[in-house]
């Protein structure tokens, strides 16, 4: 449970954000299922929205304990788009308890692609374990028709690193692919998915491979699962569990931007009727209907455009709506629940044939 000791009631915000947390909670409750101690992993995958700029001004506390809220109720996740600046998830790390939850994280990847980001995983170290595997994808050289190719590296570097929950160890590979031009199938994005997924599955085959289990997510700004870009996964040998790919993710709901897939042996049996979900939180925070709520909050950027002219009242709908993805995001936090406790297994390898 996240700490709330910072939440005044003496304030309108204050006496908001509890009555929201309140209802979120409740949501959370019926959507996410519980957690537990050592049979079940609840794994999430979310790109909070420029964590954190102040492009659309500042992130208020209250979404910070929005954040936190839903964080919590998972053990582990991947979160895509932490920039430079690392105060935005040392503060969530700081509400969810940081005596007990814990992140590792890339440096920030450079150059115009890049945008200055950081790949990272939270996770709650009671009962996750950094299995001391971590490292930044680079693309290999290979020989192609006697001709030495050079492939070109992704705009954001990709993040492996190993974990252990009770009986399952398995590495975690979170990406942000290349979004390029808004249409389905983008080159340089297809090209991306394809190398990176080819080169994890060969990895994970490999007879040292730090662990044999698998789990490629984040954000792969694919539109469709009916698209090439998503078939190119599937071609590389991982799986992506049905349940998942009819989940949209974007704040409209019409496009699969995350997706989790697994080249996991030790949990392919589990992966044909597996819990998953997205969490859509706009319709309890931060709603359409609240709009004349945080017009203080939104500044004077909310009346005028950036060349001073007055906002007409759609521009202004319209600034609201994508102010509150720089308060969440502009995506919904992706979920699977896998289960852990593989101790019958193990046994009945140790008993053997039964008389």
């Amino acid at each position: 449970m996240p700490y709330y000791y910072t939440i005044r009631e003496e304030s309108e915000e204050g006496r908001r954000t509890a009555r929201n947390l309140l209802a979120l909670k409740q949501k959370l409750a019926r959507e996410i299922p519980r957690r537990t101690v050592t049979d079940t992993l609840l794994l999430a995958t979310w790109n909070i929205r420029e964590f954190d700029s102040t492009r659309y001004g500042t992130r208020t506390n209250e979404a910070y304990h929005y954040i936190a809220e839903i964080v919590s109720h998972f053990d582990l996740v991947a979160i895509q788009e932490v920039r430079d600046d690392l105060r935005a998830i040392d503060q969530l790390r700081w509400l969810l308890g940081h005596d007990t939850w814990d992140y590792i994280l890339t440096d920030v990847t450079e150059g115009r692609g890049g945008n200055r980001e950081r790949m990272a995983f939270l996770y709650d170290s009671k009962k996750v374990r950094f299995g001391g595997l971590a490292g930044e994808v680079v693309l290999p050289e290979r020989y192609r028709g006697g001709e030495l190719d050079i492939p070109r590296q992704l705009a954001r570097t990709p993040f492996v690193v190993g974990f252990e929950v009770g009986w399952f160890r398995f590495m975690l590979c979170t990406v942000h692919i290349y979004y390029g031009e808004s249409v389905a199938v983008d080159e340089r994005r297809l090209k991306e998915i394809q190398e990176l997924s080819d080169f994890l599955a060969e990895r994970a085959q490999h007879e040292h491979a730090w662990a044999k289990d698998l789990i490629l997510l984040g954000d792969f700004n694919i539109f469709d699962p009916d698209d090439v870009t998503f078939e190119a996964i599937r071609n590389a040998g991982f799986l992506v569990p049905a349940g998942i790919q009819d989940l949209p993710s974007n704040v409209p709901q019409n496009k699969h931007y995350d997706q989790i897939a697994f080249f996991a042996p030790r949990v392919q049996d589990q992966l044909g009727d597996i819990e998953a979900g997205v969490f859509n939180f706009f319709d309890l925070v931060f709603r359409e209907q609240d709009r004349e709520t945080y017009i203080p909050a939104m500044g004077d950027a909310y009346e005028t455009t950036s060349k001073g002219e007055p906002r007409t009242d759609a521009g202004k709908v319209r600034h609201y709506r994508r102010w509150r993805t720089y308060q969440m995001s502009d995506h919904l936090p992706m979920w699977v629940k896998l289960r852990i406790d593989f101790g019958e297994e193990y046994l009945e390898g140790k008993a053997g044939p039964s008389d």
